[in-house]
């Protein structure tokens, strides 16, 4: 499996050298990584990466190579069955009836029926309605089904948790990453407006032959280099429900960034609340005040919202409604600043147009920005956000 792991590495263009990888090997060998996949992904992705660009690159290929996988004697001693496979068995399949049926509590009662749930339980339980565990019903758990409810630990399934417990790790967009056909680019070139300004860097040869025909000698004449004048800031959403839509949005970030000269980005989660963030490896320590980035960039910047609009309808409407912490005041509060801060605003999303109507968040999101400024995130729909940037 590692020699398995170092090849599809090596597939991936990280640039790992044989010597790495027998550093990696002995540091197994010495007992130096605890028994735990998590360990042994800091191990690793410290041993063969050397540039934090390709940090990616690395957790994609680790996470296809150790799927499934959650100690080290999973590959390398006993053979366990993955946690994940038992709690798959478990989980219980619903029909659309039973699924209807099923009441979903409101915000206040949810917290509080949970609160009471960590007071009462004593021991792991699976498949039931009432106890924090894995499939059934239950609103606190995992790998199982309710309308609403608070997901701890395990992978999003049906996109409706209003709460998740657990340590995320999100991954920075690629900006490296080129588009085939570099169609994105083009559609993203119908916001231009150009401007000669800055230092006389460019010849100009219309006014050097003139300039030289008039004086009799050589005389060059410099000027500013056209530039494209317009001011893009983007706001990514990244993690959860985005991480299926990385992929795409890597392209449309390459291609933003070779597009506009003056552009910045941030990230944010599900919803812009009161802070985003440059970097998701230190999101937690480096994060930047929303009302900073309204004060800092003008009305006359283009905003582009990146993301699907999907999450529960509390962390749009209810103060304390985000998945990952409580905000004091709630996204549709902040949604609501960050349109009449930029009234030049659109919003893109990876999701297919045809499932908008589906999603109560997003209609919700539609309501506050206007439902004419979310396009999808296909060659037209990115067109069409341009010509709207543009008017």
């Amino acid at each position: 499996m590692l020699h398995h792991f170092f090849t599809e590495l090596r597939s991936a263009r990280i640039p790992v050298t044989t010597r790495e990888y027998l550093t990696l090997l002995e540091a197994l060998d010495k007992g130096v990584i605890e028994p735990e996949i998590g360990h042994f992904y800091s191990v690793s992705r410290a041993a063969l990466v050397k540039d934090e660009k390709d940090f990616d690159k690395f957790d994609m290929v680790f996470a296809h190579v150790f799927q499934g996988v959650e100690t080290l004697t999973q590959m390398f001693g006993e053979k366990e069955i993955p946690d994940e496979w038992l709690e798959a068995m478990m989980q219980r399949l619903l029909t659309e009836e039973e699924m209807a049926e099923l009441k979903a509590m409101d915000f206040d009662e949810l917290m509080e029926t949970l609160k009471k749930r960590l007071e009462e339980q004593e021991e792991r339980h699976e498949g039931g309605s009432k106890w924090i565990g894995t499939g059934g019903t239950s609103p606190f758990g995992h790998s199982g089904y309710n309308p609403a409810g608070v997901r701890i630990g395990g992978k999003s399934q049906h996109k409706r948790a209003t709460k998740v417990w657990e340590q995320r790790r999100y991954k920075d967009l690629d900006g490296d990453r080129e588009i085939g056909t570099r169609n994105l680019k083009v559609a993203l070139r119908r916001l231009r407006r150009f401007a000669r300004d800055g230092a006389h860097e460019e010849l100009d040869l219309d006014n050097t032959i003139s300039a030289t025909a008039r004086q009799g000698w050589l005389d060059v004449v410099m000027r500013p280099e056209r530039r494209n004048a317009i001011k893009v800031l983007a706001l990514f959403d990244v993690g959860g429900s985005m991480d299926p839509h990385v992929k795409l949005c890597e392209e449309l970030f390459s291609a933003a960034r070779s597009t506009f000269k003056n552009l910045e980005y941030f990230y944010f989660h599900n919803c812009p609340y009161e802070g985003v963030w440059r970097s998701n490896l230190r999101r937690r320590t480096e994060t930047v005040p929303t009302m900073d980035v309204m004060h800092k960039y003008p009305h006359d910047w283009k905003v582009i919202i990146v993301g699907d609009a999907a999450m529960a309808p509390y962390e749009i409407t209810h103060e304390g409604g985000s998945v990952e912490h409580w905000n004091e005041e709630a996204g549709a509060t902040w949604l609501q600043r960050i349109v009449d801060t930029w009234p030049h605003l659109i919003w893109i999303n990876p999701t297919p147009q045809k499932w908008w109507e589906h999603s109560y968040s997003t209609r919700l999101v539609q309501e506050i920005i206007g439902a004419d400024r979310m396009f999808p995130l296909t060659l037209e729909g990115v067109d069409e956000a341009m010509k709207e940037l543009a008017r």
